[in-house]
């Protein structure tokens, strides 16, 4: 009977809270970098009556009869002959140093305009220069050489970026009296707190979103819009938050300070409590040594990574019980950092990061319902029986790059962990593989360890492994036990890289996709060597031992699938021979 290889790829991981793409992001990507141009309304160019040739700039594009389009030309003059009809108007991404007040008066119809990433300074750009555009609603200059804001912006605008100039002073009808201003970029300035007036925005009660991220104010600016919804602080010299500073944002959901010189001298209890719709608070990158007073009950990710904190106390944590992520790492929290059931109000907790610090156990009485228990890089030496007995709920659990040896890794450790789905071990100091391993795992990580020996026994019943990573470990062919792959049926990645195998492992799983063998000793690969893995699709054998002809000719006669064949780095170039079923013929060398 042929055998059914399934489609390719990982294995599926669980799915994650509406926050986690976000929280990912934010993380991996550091603080806001781009102007605000999901906000552009540059229209759709679609069918429509397009200008007579006349009628259009040279080089430009004019696809509608309200849109002109002349993006990338490398202008360094201001177009003379824009039609007045003009409704949407892009100049972005030319050399541009000024913009000539008689012409932009000229365009009265104007909605969208586009400066972006130009060269116009503030003396090339008159006071009255927006004076006329009052249909205006989106303005980008982001990437100018704006040193002061435009005195005086039209007061039915929507967005506006004037993101990664180098401004010093925001005027008080630069974003004042815009009833309908909603999106403000003014990130990677050199904005200070003398350079916004007290009524930088009196008059525009619908912002909401405002961006003053990596600026240089040293205290969070008083009377921000009471509408605001996020609020981008980030990469600031803030120490400090006055005193009611926040009391009017009810509405706001995201609170962006990492990155500053926060203490907890610069918080108070009052600071965060009036944020009644609070959801998202980074107070990473920062110098504080507690957990914040007075959190709002509505947050759901609060992010203290890279801090000083050395102990969670309980009551800040009180209002909290919503709290679906949790982030400390890198911190100093030591052994008593996380007193017993310090955590367990927060009945909601989805994932909790504690990277980096100096816990030598696992937290004890964790929240029930916890997904993902992030621990890499702390202190811990041993697992007992019910450590891990108060989440067993656990699909995600990452305890690499401890000091776990397997005489302190009790047989039952994981035995209550029947959601767990991916256990990462990497990086520790095993020497056989845990017993009692859950069922249900898709992916175990041991690479970086001391293992000298796979037994049948840890791995039976892992029918649904698809990853496995044994990688940078001293196995050898014969410390594999007869029988070790026979269940994991729906194995499809199988990393053995970097151990100390002189041939390829008989009796590999059948469902088997990708093989590393690269960094071992294999100098010979027989006819035999792939019998029972007929859905390979990719075998990784670089920096071996091979030879030109240390391939058998046969090797890949059963390997319909076979596409990747890597050896390079061996003492010869290797010849490589794909079946015949594949659309590359024969091949010598690493493919």
């Amino acid at each position: 009977m042929a055998t059914l290889c399934p489609a390719w790829g990982p294995a599926d991981p669980s799915l994650p809270s509406q926050w986690l793409s976000l929280l990912l992001l934010l993380l991996w990507l550091g603080p806001l970098a781009t102007p605000g141009m999901e906000d552009a309304a540059f229209p759709h160019l679609g069918e429509s009556s397009q200008l007579p040739p006349r009628a259009c700039p040279p080089r430009c594009s004019c696809p509608r009869a309200d849109t002109v389009d002349c993006n990338g030309l490398d202008l360094r003059v201001f177009p003379d002959n824009i039609t007045r009809a003009a409704q949407h108007l892009s100049l972005q991404n030319n050399q541009l140093q000024e913009l000539p007040y008689n012409e932009l008066s000229r365009l009265s119809s104007l909605r969208t305009l586009n400066l972006h990433n130009n060269l116009i300074s503030s003396e090339g750009l008159p006071d009255e220069a927006f004076e006329s555009l009052t249909q205006l609603q989106h303005i980008y200059m982001a990437q100018n050489k704006l040193s002061v804001a435009p005195q005086f912006l039209p007061r039915s605008l929507r967005v506006a970026d004037l993101a990664a100039n180098q401004m010093m002073e925001i005027f008080p009808l630069t974003f004042g009296e815009k009833p309908a201003l909603r999106s403000v970029y003014l990130h990677n300035n050199q904005l200070n707190n003398a350079g916004l007036p007290p009524d930088a925005f009196h008059g525009s009660e619908a912002i909401a979103t405002l961006s003053l991220s990596s600026n240089r104010l040293s205290y969070l600016p008083p009377s921000l819009p009471p509408s605001l919804e996020r609020l981008h602080l980030q990469n600031n010299l803030i120490s400090k938050v006055p005193r009611g500073a926040l009391s009017r944002q009810t509405q706001l959901r995201e609170l962006y300070l990492q990155h500053n010189q926060l203490t907890d001298n610069g918080l108070d209890a009052t600071t965060f409590s009036k944020l009644h719709s609070l959801e998202y608070l980074d107070l990473s990158h920062n110098q504080l040594a507690t957990v914040p007073a007075g959190l709002p009950q509505t947050l759901a990710v609060l992010h203290l990574g890279r801090n000083r904190i050395r102990r969670v106390e309980a009551a800040r944590l009180r209002r909290v019980r919503g709290l679906r992520y949790l982030l400390l790492q890198h911190n100093e929290l030591g052994s008593s950092g996380l007193p017993t059931g310090v955590l367990r109000p927060l009945q909601g907790l989805h994932t909790l990061h504690l990277y980096g610090n100096g816990l030598d156990r696992v937290p004890l009485a964790l929240p029930r319902r916890l997904h993902t228990l992030v621990l890499p890089h702390n202190r811990v030496a041993a697992l007992g029986a019910r450590d891990l007995a108060s989440t067993p709920g656990l699909a995600e659990l990452n305890l690499a790059y401890n000091r776990l040896a397997s005489a302190r890794v009790h047989r039952q450790a994981f035995h209550r962990l029947r959601s767990l789905r991916s256990l990462d071990l990497a990086g520790n100091q095993l020497t056989r593989l845990p017993m009692g391993l859950p069922t249900g795992l898709r992916a175990l990580r041991l690479q970086r360890n001391q293992l000298r020996v796979l037994e049948p026994e840890p791995l039976a019943g892992l029918e649904q492994l698809r990853e496995l990573s044994l990688a940078h470990n001293r196995l050898r062919v014969g410390d594999i036990g007869p029988g070790t792959w026979h269940e994991l049926q729906a194995l499809q990645v199988l990393d053995l890289s970097h151990n100390e195998l002189s041939f390829v492992p008989p009796d590999l799983p059948q469902a088997l996709e990708e093989m590393h063998l690269e960094g071992n000793r294999i100098s010979h690969v027989g006819p035999e060597a792939f019998l029972s893995t007929p859905c390979l699709r990719a075998l990784f054998l670089r920096a071996n031992r091979l030879h030109m002809t240390s391939i058998a000719a046969e090797a890949f006669l059963g390997l319909p699938h076979l596409r990747v064949v890597d050896t390079a780095g061996n003492p010869e170039h290797v010849l490589v021979r794909l079946p015949p079923a594949t659309p590359r013929g024969p091949q010598a060398g690493g493919s």
